[in-house]
């Protein structure tokens, strides 16, 4: 699958410095990544909000609804 260009997703960002560049929960300390792999490992998006100070139930809902509209994308095929 190729990347998803986070940058497209109103919900995240991405500064030098804060933890290390990647792409996080708005305005948190929250990788993406983390959330995706918490839901991996069986939480609920309520479970994240509650275990985790700052993130707020509206930012993980809009990576995740994020990732799904990219599915829904036609792919696109290197020549």
């Amino acid at each position: 699958m190729a990347n998803l260009d986070w940058s497209q997703c109103d919900a995240v960002e991405s500064v030098p410095g804060k933890v290390s560049g990647a792409w996080v929960l708005k305005g948190t300390r929250m990788p993406v990544q983390t959330v995706f792999a918490n839901l991996e490992a069986g939480m609920s998006v309520q479970e994240i909000t509650e275990a985790f100070d700052g993130v707020k139930r509206e930012e993980v809902e809009a990576a995740i609804e994020f990732v799904v509209r990219s599915l829904d994308k036609e792919p696109t095929y290197a020549a």
